[in-house]
């Protein structure tokens, strides 16, 4: 019981956070004003939401590697109480 809580605590060791979406003024008049640092933010965007999709990928994959390795431990566990 001690381990299974020790690991809950813990949780995972690299959470995927998703990046936070770019704000795009209502106006077109601050649209254009602010161009540049508006073209910036979404670019910044681009590149951290494909960086949170390659985080995700990776975290599914381990994810099916662990499900496997304990779905071998449940049946080793019942092999030896049955």
């Amino acid at each position: 019981m001690l381990l299974i809580t020790a690991v809950v605590v813990a949780g995972p060791v690299h959470a995927c956070t998703p990046p936070e979406r770019p704000f795009l003024p209502a106006s077109r008049e601050d649209m254009r004003t602010y161009a540049d640092l508006i073209r910036g933010d979404f670019e910044a965007y681009i590149a951290d939401v494909q960086e949170y999709f390659r985080c995700l990928d990776e975290e599914r994959a381990r994810a099916f590697i662990e499900a496997r390795e304990v779905s071998e431990e449940y049946g080793r566990f019942l092999d030896a109480v049955e």
